[in-house]
């Protein structure tokens, strides 16, 4: 079977699908790797290590030819489209939002799995590629901050005075978060962090934080990750957090629902309350921000509630692509791991009786098999307009029936 392996389109994209040791681990299982030139050079892995591996590089990918197609990026309908009947594809899908794609996928009867489907649970951690992403993501959001804030992360204490650590406050404590932790801990900064989920507070311990309790309901859903919060509970879980926020130097939000918009966790006026010179990093920017004006791939200055200065909101886009070479070597680990559970004998058969193969489709036979997805797409689908019964241009009239 021919496995493609396309150049990303997406501006600001620069990870890859596979990376030549994936390659090798694919041909092992005996599938036929076919990799686009230059797909994986922006991560740093030129065609030739490619080659050596043993994958055949070419141009561009023929979409028709091919039997399985891995991607990072949610593929555009066209090249949905372009797939043809029974081809399976591996990649993150998005689907709350690319529902033209999702629909596409179904109508060219293409199985597709979305990484972001992915059960949790341990025996499918080695392709939760929503981890591995978020542990990238978390550590850069830290080095973001701590290039921009003006002062020290670690407490220095020299000749000519003691300066005291920053104060690091991270909101959430999933991967992206808990990695956040460490590594302003590991750069000698004072952390805390708060999550809505109770078992987080023992992870945040772990890696060296001090869990802030807020006296809010406890809101997990299944799978380990947190339920978005009523909005009268939003709102006073924003009244218990402001004090904290203001006393921060650094300011990481983390927060996010999958499939939904991240929930507002941080007001424009808690921003302002901040000392200036202090920085908030908000990872959700993409999916519509933790943080009350955060823009994705821009640093917005917030004057200060006293006139005297600004914080730097800085909204992160594209985070994993800021280290593509280890958000590549993880990523393409998932997705070839995903695949060897699927594959027998140089054949891609995907076992619906597998709890995480089953978990991670999206689309399979013309049906999109991902129940909230199936719904969103319904709901755009107009209903019918109601007829009126028919009724003859002659027909007779109450007095000629006889009728009162």
């Amino acid at each position: 079977m021919k496995l493609g392996i396309p150049r990303e389109r997406h501006e600001g994209e620069l990870r890859v699908a596979a990376t030549p040791e994936t390659v090798r681990q694919l041909a092992g299982l005996g599938l036929e790797v076919i990799v686009e030139s230059m797909a994986g050079a922006p991560a740093g892995y030129p065609d030739h290590d490619y080659a050596e591996a043993g994958c055949q590089l070419v141009q561009a990918l023929d979409l028709p030819e091919l039997d399985v197609l891995a991607h990072v990026r949610p593929l555009e309908p066209a090249a949905a489209k372009a797939l043809k009947s029974g081809a399976v594809t591996v990649g993150m899908a998005s689907p709350s939002s690319e529902l033209a794609t999702v629909q596409a996928l179904a109508e060219a009867g293409v199985t597709s799995f979305a990484l972001e489907l992915v059960p949790r649970i341990s025996r499918a951690q080695s392709m939760d590629a929503l981890s591995s992403q978020a542990l990238v993501a978390g550590y850069r959001s830290v080095l973001e901050a701590a290039i921009r804030l003006p002062r020290f992360f670690p407490l220095f204490m020299t000749a000519a005075g003691t300066v005291p650590p920053a104060r690091v406050l991270v909101l959430g404590a999933g991967v992206a978060g808990l990695q956040a932790i460490g590594t302003a801990k590991r750069l000698g900064a004072r952390v805390s962090a708060n999550d809505i989920r109770p078992a987080s507070a023992d992870e945040v311990a772990s890696m060296g934080g001090t869990f802030v309790k807020l006296d809010l309901e406890t809101a997990e859903a299944s799978g380990g990750y947190a339920r978005e919060l009523s909005a009268d509970r939003g709102a006073l879980q924003r009244e218990l957090l402001a004090p904290h926020v203001a006393q921060s130097d650094v300011l990481i939000t983390t927060a996010a629902v999958p499939g939904r918009r991240a929930p507002l966790l941080v007001s424009r006026q808690m921003v302002q309350a901040m000392r200036p010179g202090s920085v908030v990093v908000d990872l959700a920017a993409e999916s519509g921000g933790n943080v009350e004006g955060s823009v994705p791939g821009e640093d917005i200055l917030v004057p200060t509630a006293d006139g005297h200065g600004h914080v730097t909101l800085v909204g992160l886009k594209d985070a994993p692509s800021a280290l593509a070479s280890d958000a590549s070597r993880l990523y393409a680990k998932n997705v070839a791991n995903l695949l060897a559970l699927m594959t027998r004998d140089g054949v891609v058969a995907p076992d619906f009786d597998d709890d995480v193969i089953a978990g991670a489709c999206l689309t399979h036979d013309g049906a999109v098999r991902h129940l909230p997805t199936a719904e969103a797409l319904a709901a755009l689908i107009p209903a019918p307009p109601a007829h009126a019964p028919h009724v003859p241009d002659h027909a007779p009239s109450v007095q000629d029936r006889g009728e009162r």
